[in-house]
């Protein structure tokens, strides 16, 4: 990937779009993202939670606490309390499913999967028909675009890890 400096470079009315599509993009999902917690009775901090926890699951990669942690932003500690909640709430449970009895993996309760589902067949109705809408050159394109995408921030997000603010890597 080519090394660009944003601020120096001269940006296309369509690169410029892109971007604030992305950000219209992250903005909404954003408030679908409260709305599912209006629905199951969540904040968004923990329907959020309950989301990644949902979506690792359902990848065949289920999440540590610590994994959790990283991806919502919150420290260890807020993240166990968190997840105490989601609990508590019967949203989730706590597994040790390795050799490893101290590795400990998040699961969502089968309350939780339908109420997902049932939030997913209500809201998703519009998305679901935007993809399906859409050709299989379009969707490739997508897909390799936001691949480029998540690995230049998952790259910068890791650079910006343990700089100080202001600081230039």
């Amino acid at each position: 990937m080519p090394d660009v400096d944003p601020l120096e470079t001269a940006w296309s009315e369509d690169e410029v779009a892109v971007m604030h599509r992305l950000r219209d993009w992250a903005v909404t999902f954003d408030e679908l993202n409260r709305h599912l917690g209006t629905w199951v009775g969540l904040s968004p901090t923990d329907a959020n939670a309950l989301g990644q926890v949902l979506w690792a699951e359902r990848a065949g990669t289920p999440l540590s606490p610590a994994q959790l942690a990283r991806q919502i932003g919150m420290t260890s500690g807020a993240t166990s309390v968190l997840v105490d909640r989601l609990e508590a709430a019967g949203h989730v449970t706590r597994h040790r499913e390795s050799a490893d009895r101290r590795r400990v993996t998040l699961r969502s309760t089968e309350t939780a999967r339908a109420a997902n589902e049932a939030f997913l067949g209500f809201a998703g109705r519009e998305v679901a028909g935007a993809l399906r809408a859409s050709d299989a050159d379009e969707v490739r394109a997508a897909l390799a675009f936001l691949d480029r995408m998540t690995t230049a921030a998952t790259a910068a997000n890791g650079r910006l890890a343990g700089h100080e603010r202001g600081g230039r890597a």
